[in-house]
C-alpha cells in the first residue's frame, strides 16, 4: 500500500476495533514507507518490519537496518518469510545474521518456517522444519520468540493446511524448540475469518500470520476477535 492507502486502512481498522478487546496482541507489518502512516495513537496494535538487513550498518544501498526499524517504532521484524527465501534466495546463514541484528536492536523476530508443495509431497516436511529451526541455535533461548509456520503451498492458494496438519507442524516445532522459555507459534497460509476458529481450536497454535485477508480491515478485525472455544 501507499502511505495514503495505509493511513486509510488503519483508520478503518481503528473504527472497527473501537471499544473491542482483542484476545491477543495485534501487529501490523506494512511496507517500510508506511510505518508512520499506520501507527495507532491508541496503541491498539504494534508495528513490525517486513524484513531487516543482515548488516548492522555500512554501504548497503537499499537496505533497512534493524536499528532503523526500532527507531521507526517497530516492536517486531519478520525474518525468513517464504517470499524472501524463495524469490530472493535468502538461506539459513543469512537469516541467522538477520536474527542477530534484530536482537541487537531490541526487536522480537517473527521467524518464518515452512515447506514447499514439492517438499511436502516427498515427505520432507519434518526435515525442512528441523533445518530451518536449527538456524535459531545462536538465538538466546530466554528471549521472546515468535515462530510462524507458513507452509508455502498454502500461501495465497485459498487452500489452508488442515487443522490437523497445522497441529502436527506446531507440535514438531514445539519439540524442536522445547528449551525456549518464551515461544509463541503462529500459523500462516490462507487464514480467513471462516477457518480461523477451527484452526485455532484444533491445531493448538497461539495465533496467525495473516496474509491476503489482512488487506481487508473487516476480515482482519474479524480474525483478531476470534477466541478459542471454551
Amino acid at each position: 500500500m501507499t502511505r495514503g492507502e495505509a493511513r486509510a486502512y488503519s483508520e478503518n481498522l481503528g473504527r472497527l476495533l473501537e471499544g473491542a478487546v482483542s484476545p491477543g496482541e495485534l501487529v501490523l507489518a506494512p511496507p517500510f514507507t508506511a510505518l508512520d502512516a499506520v501507527r495507532d495513537p491508541q496503541d491498539r496494535w504494534s508495528l513490525a518490519g517486513q524484513n531487516a538487513a543482515a548488516e548492522r550498518e555500512g554501504a548497503f544501498t537499499g537496505e533497512v537496518s534493524a536499528a532503523m526499524l526500532a527507531d521507526a517504532g517497530c516492536r517486531y521484524a519478520l525474518v525468513g518469510h517464504s517470499e524472501r527465501r524463495r524469490i530472493f534466495g535468502e538461506g539459513e546463514e543469512l537469516l541467522a545474521k538477520k536474527l542477530s541484528r534484530v536482537r541487537e536492536a531490541g526487536l522480537t523476530p517473527i521467524y518464518c518456517v515452512g515447506e514447499t508443495a514439492e517438499e511436502r509431497a516427498a515427505g520432507r516436511t519434518p526435515e525442512i522444519l528441523e533445518r530451518q529451526a536449527a538456524t535459531l541455535r545462536g538465538d538466546p533461548i530466554g528471549a521472546p520468540l515468535v515462530l510462524a509456520y507458513e507452509p508455502v503451498w498454502a500461501i495465497g492458494s485459498g487452500t489452508p493446511a488442515t487443522p490437523a496438519d497445522a497441529g502436527e507442524a506446531r507440535a514438531l516445532l514445539a519439540r524442536l524448540l522445547s528449551s525456549r522459555t518464551d515461544l509463541t507459534i503462529l500459523y500462516g497460509g490462507s487464514v480467513t475469518p471462516e477457518n480461523a476458529r477451527e484452526l485455532l481450536d484444533i491445531s493448538g497454535v497461539d495465533g496467525f500470520l495473516v496474509g491476503g485477508a489482512s488487506l481487508k480491515p473487516a476480515a482482519f478485525a474479524a480474525i483478531a476477535g476470534i477466541r478459542p472455544s471454551p
